[in-house]
This record gives C-alpha cells, structure tokens and sequence, in this order.
C-alpha cells in the first residue's frame, strides 16, 4: 500500500472543509474495517486520510426529548454494551453481534457500516424498520434524511463526496417497539450474509399496527418490504396472514444468482427469515 498523508482535524466542519478542498483525493477514516483493505488493494485515487473516529459530533450515544441519537463513529462493540441500546433497540444490538470477528466490531464503526453501502450491511435493515434518519454535515450546513433515502446503490450514498456522516437518530416513538432481526451467511461469524431480515411492529387491540419490515442483501441496496407491510396493517395475526407477507415480501426483492447462492435459495431465505421476524416481533409484543 503506497504512502498516505494524514490529517486529524479538531471539529466536523474542520473535516468537513479539508474533504472540499482535496476532493477524491481525500477520504475520511473511522475504524478503518472496510477502507482499509480497499486501499490495499488500491481502489481509488486515495492520497490522504482525514481521521474523523474521534469527533465528538460524531462520538456517543445519549437519549434526548426526541428520540435515540448515536454517532457515527460508535462501535459495534460500544452499541453491544450500551445500556440504552440493549433496553431501547434490542434488534440493533442484535445486528451488531453479527458483525465480522470481536476485532472488527471493537474497530468497525456503524457509520463507517452505511457509508460503505453494501447490500448486505447488517446494520441497515435493523434501522429502517425503526424509521432511523441520518444527519449528514456538508459545506453548506447539517441536514437529516430519511434512512431509506440515504442508499442509492451498491457502495453509492446519496452524499456528496466532501460531506460527513454525523449521527443516526432514532425517534422516540420507536425505542422499544417490538422488533426482531436476523442473519443468514453461509458461517456462523465473520461472514456476509447471504440475507439478513427486521422487523418491527405494535400490537393494538390485538391488530397489528405500524409494521415494517427491512431486508438486507436482496437487492442493490438494502429495502423496505413496503407491500408487505400494507398488507399487514391492521391485520389480526395468523400463520396464513404471516405466510403471504413472507410471499410478497419475496415479490418485491431483486436477488441475484452467484457463487455464494442461488436465486431460488434466496428466495427461500427471504421467505422464511421474513416469517421469523414478524413472528418474533409478535412475540415480542404479546410478552409486553
């Protein structure tokens, strides 16, 4: 790997105005996990490293009036010991025990995870069935986004290339929904998974209310099951109802054939790991 200048800048928008005026020369460092090895293998035109992991606008994790707030450059180790996390959003802890080796989830950082925008980022679907939005900071000021709208396609965000991933907020309505997650990859640790799946849902009067579903690994960027949701809504739960959410869920993925697995194989998967998060996120709401 060739030599690499390096910069800590002291705030967000220090960082923020060094990545304007390098350009794709420059690209901000977290843990490192994923950027790393790119560099290795001399992905870019990379000169200079802006080291943004210790930026107290991108550090912690604090509940406000208005929701859970965690910054960019948490670790997955530091969300599996966090008291809120574990109370308030079990499923993104859940997401983070699934994350590469202990090394990786002690470096790797959940911003630093969505930024690098692979299909298959564990933590993605956990977010959205939570309605997460992300702040990004830019030249022109901080601006919040949904966090469906922050993917664009396979290691392609919606921000520019000088702008900086600052938090991920969660609103408040949804710390300690009833949610579930879960992974599939071909190991039991360090591996991609072939299709990682979230739900999340409230249970009123016996109906189900606000459900959402999120599946990681089935498309070029990670989605929404929006129809099967719909269908959802309102619903009194049952097996037949579970099973033809799972059905449509499969309609509106995009999963791909190669080496890793086939097509019909993870058509299977979104089938039945869809049925297992909305039948643990029931669970979840009939033992509250």
């Amino acid at each position: 790997m060739k030599a690499l200048d390096y910069i800590v800048p002291k705030s967000a928008a220090a960082a923020v105005e060094l990545l304007s005026d390098y350009g794709e020369t420059a690209c901000p460092l977290a843990g490192g996990t994923d950027l790393l090895v790119d560099l290795k293998h001399g992905v870019g035109r990379v000169e200079t490293l802006v080291d943004v992991s210790q930026l107290q606008e991108c550090r912690g994790i604090e509940e406000t009036d208005e929701g859970l707030r965690i910054g960019s450059m948490v670790t997955y180790g530091e969300i599996m010991e966090n008291s809120i996390c574990l109370t308030k959003t079990p499923e993104i802890v859940a997401a983070s025990h699934t994350v590469g080796a202990v090394q990786t989830r002690n470096l790797g950082t959940i911003g630093g995870n969505l930024v690098t925008c692979v299909p298959s980022a564990d933590s993605a679907p956990a977010l959205m069935v939570l309605d997460a939005e992300v702040t990004i900071a830019g030249t022109e000021g901080n601006r919040r986004i949904p966090i469906e709208d922050f993917f664009v396609g396979p290691r392609k965000t919606s921000m520019q290339p000088h702008e900086l991933l600052i938090d991920i907020f969660i609103p408040k309505k949804n710390l300690g929904k009833p949610s579930s997650f879960y992974k599939f990859g071909l190991r039991k640790g360090q591996a991609l998974a072939l299709v990682n799946a979230a739900a999340a849902l409230e249970l009123i009067n016996g109906k189900i209310t606000s459900p959402r579903i999120a599946l990681g690994a089935v498309a070029p960027t990670p989605l929404r099951a929006i129809k099967a949701e719909e269908l959802l809504e309102g619903q009194k739960p049952n097996k037949e109802l579970i099973t033809k959410a799972a059905e449509i869920a499969v309609a509106e993925c995009k999963p791909i054939d190669d080496f890793r697995a086939s097509l019909k194989y993870r058509q299977q998967l979104i089938r039945t790991l869809t049925q297992r998060v909305i039948t643990r996120s029931l669970e979840v709401a009939n033992e509250r």
